[in-house]
């Protein structure tokens, strides 16, 4: 899986330290780790990664909670909306907004090859990586102020620093 692997494993470990941390509630940790899980070419029925994996985890009976908080993670709803899967995901589990906030967060905290960045730092690359035509682009580039949004809430609720988890001396090297 590559560097795929490398950024799941890397939000899972995030979560992970979070819940030792400050306390995240174990559907939380676990949707962090299974968040990308639709990008398994077995599950790629739409080729809409938040919708794939929910719906498998669904099959697999997992909790409702998880199977929202993938569903529903970093502006799933604005790249549904372009790829014409609104319907579908409207379909899954709503999760809890706050949850939704800390698993967006811990994405987008974690670059693609699992090294950490910030948020606008993580939109800017995903952005990068896609022609402005691109559904994928078009949602990122509408969604981002409510990414960031997200980000700031998540950061609040949890107690975090503006840097976290990057270290204060990474930051002035960049």
């Amino acid at each position: 899986m590559g560097r795929r692997w490398q950024h799941i494993s890397a939000v899972g470990r995030l979560a992970d330290r979070l819940a030792r941390e400050v306390g995240l509630p174990e559907d939380v940790r676990a949707a962090a780790w299974l968040h990308d899980v639709g990008y398994a070419p077995e599950l790629a029925s739409t080729g809409f990664h938040p919708l794939d994996g929910a719906a498998y985890l669904l099959r697999l009976g997992a909790p409702q909670e998880v199977v929202g908080l993938v569903a529903w993670h970093t502006g799933a709803a604005w790249e549904a909306s372009e790829r014409g899967y609104s319907q579908q995901l409207a379909e899954m589990p709503t999760p809890e907004p706050q949850w939704l906030d800390v698993v967006t967060f811990i994405d987008l905290v974690t670059g693609p090859d699992g090294s950490v960045t910030t948020p606008q730092r993580r939109i800017e690359e995903i952005l990068s990586r896609y022609d402005a035509s691109h559904a994928v682009h078009r949602a990122v580039q509408g969604s981002a102020p409510e990414l960031l949004a997200s980000a700031a809430r998540a950061r609040a609720l949890l107690g975090l620093t503006d840097e976290w988890p990057i270290p204060a001396e990474s930051m002035s090297e960049s």
